[in-house]
């Protein structure tokens, strides 16, 4: 696997969790389209803050060697990023949207 083959999986797992979520709880949903795309920024947001920690997808890589504890960190932070990305734009589309 190589670096970008791990960004591209982290972002398709942070597009389903967003989609997971916006279709478990139904307040929270922009649709399909507008869950995918916070899905995908969520997800790139929460890789980039955490991947300051070591579980970048190059840290995963580390000179050839994988390391696949690294690799289910980013994949489940970027879960938590697809599914809280979700949340929080909801949030703040309802502060917005006020009448």
């Amino acid at each position: 696997m190589t670096g970008t083959l791990i960004s591209l999986i982290s972002i398709l797992i942070g597009i389903i969790a967003a989609n997971a979520t916006g279709f478990l709880i139904q307040k929270y949903s922009f649709g399909v389209i507008g869950n995918t795309i916070v899905g995908v920024f969520g997800s790139i947001l929460f890789i980039k803050t955490f991947g300051r920690l070591g579980f970048n997808p190059w840290s995963i890589m580390n000179d050839g060697d994988f390391d696949s504890f690294r690799l289910i960190i980013n994949l489940v932070v970027s879960a938590v990023g697809g599914a809280l990305g979700l949340v929080l734009a909801k949030m703040i589309y309802n502060k917005f949207n006020k009448s």
